[in-house]
């Protein structure tokens, strides 16, 4: 057909609008259950194969190497169900839903109702203050929210570069944490059903720890286990906002720039898609969060030339370019709180 042909939507509308036609003219947003079943079936015989490991090796500070191994099992797990949370697996949202919880809840401890409502706000309003969850934690993202610090978390504010990387060994008890919290209060809408999936994990996973290894080496095990797929999932979480843009108010702009210009892609091979859990597409998965996970890459080089085309800056770079460019957001912002407190000492 060429552009003539009046089979030929018309490229009009707005930016995202135009953007969206020539993506789903591409067929990039169809379903891909072909490389999901491959990709289920690889996951959970690697689960498999780890927990068998471990029953074999028995009482052996060995253990440690299958706590590394289940620590990147769990992360990958994890993608399964971030994936299933926004609909890129199946057509329906109930297959959607149960695969969430069978990865999620049954899998690794964590509730997918919980996590899709969060993450949900996050790709609603990404880096804007006072609206998306993930900048409104430990760190600060901006001056404003640094200078505004007191106590404690001033200090951790004025330190955060030093101690981000340190304070990912923490993640996955901070997300089992709010997992459970969530079911408690019963503000997800398959409470019930998670909560048993949840207790059933855990009941599972802590007999077989404690009952094949001797308290000590059960509790290293534990640790190292969970330390490790936190300090995972906060490395593959790192590159994509932090040091981007962060926008003052929701609404401050339209969705496709709101998604471009505070989103940074990670380049690589097929190394670091499997790593990242394509994740490293950033940019094409906040435009696009419904899109299969193996459509990423093929649409990097339709929305890059979009957004040039349109004159919307594009972020792509290495992955220790990215943590560079993070690391050095967060010292930048931590002299804000700094600077202030030097002032209130000062007028004091």
């Amino acid at each position: 057909m060429t552009e003539s042909d009046p089979r030929v939507e018309p490229d009009r509308g707005s930016d995202y609008a135009r953007l969206s036609r020539r993506v789903r003219q591409a067929g990039l947003l169809n379903r891909r259950l072909r490389y999901y079943g491959w990709r289920i079936a690889v996951t959970a015989a690697a689960l498999a194969a780890g927990w068998t490991a471990f029953a074999l090796i028995g009482d052996s500070w060995w253990q440690l190497g299958t706590a590394v191994f289940l620590a990147v099992i769990f992360a990958q797990f994890a993608f399964l169900g971030h994936d299933a949370g926004h609909q890129q697996i199946f057509r329906t949202r109930r297959a959607n839903q149960l695969l969430g919880m069978i990865c999620g809840n049954l899998g690794i401890g964590l509730s997918i109702g919980w996590w899709v409502g969060n993450h949900n706000r996050h790709h609603a309003n990404p880096n804007t203050e006072g609206a998306d969850p993930d900048i409104m934690g430990v760190l600060a993202h901006s001056s404003v929210r640094a200078a505004a610090s007191h106590g404690i978390r001033r200090l951790i504010f004025r330190y955060q570069a030093w101690l981000f990387f340190p304070m990912l060994f923490l993640e996955a008890g901070s997300l089992h944490t709010a997992s459970v919290r969530a079911l408690a209060r019963r503000s997800t809408p398959y409470w019930g059903r998670e909560a048993a999936l949840l207790g059933t994990h855990a009941a599972l996973y802590l007999s077989a720890v404690f009952l094949v290894l001797s308290p000590a080496k059960a509790i290293a095990f534990l640790v190292v286990q969970q330390a490790l797929f936190g300090f995972y999932m906060g490395c593959t979480f790192a590159p994509n906002h932090k040091g981007m843009a962060v926008l003052p108010t929701p609404g401050s702009t339209d969705f496709l720039r709101r998604q471009v210009l505070t989103s940074r892609n990670v380049h690589g091979g097929w190394l670091t898609d499997a790593a990242l859990g394509g994740l490293n597409y950033q940019i094409e998965h906040h435009l696009f969060p419904s899109m299969p996970r193996p459509n990423l890459r093929r649409a990097q080089p339709l929305v890059a030339a979009f957004c040039a085309e349109i004159g919307v800056p594009y972020c792509q770079t290495s992955l220790l370019g990215s943590y560079t460019q993070a690391l050095r957001h967060l010292h930048t912002v931590g002299r804000s709180a700094s600077a202030a407190y030097s002032s209130r000492n000062s007028t004091n």
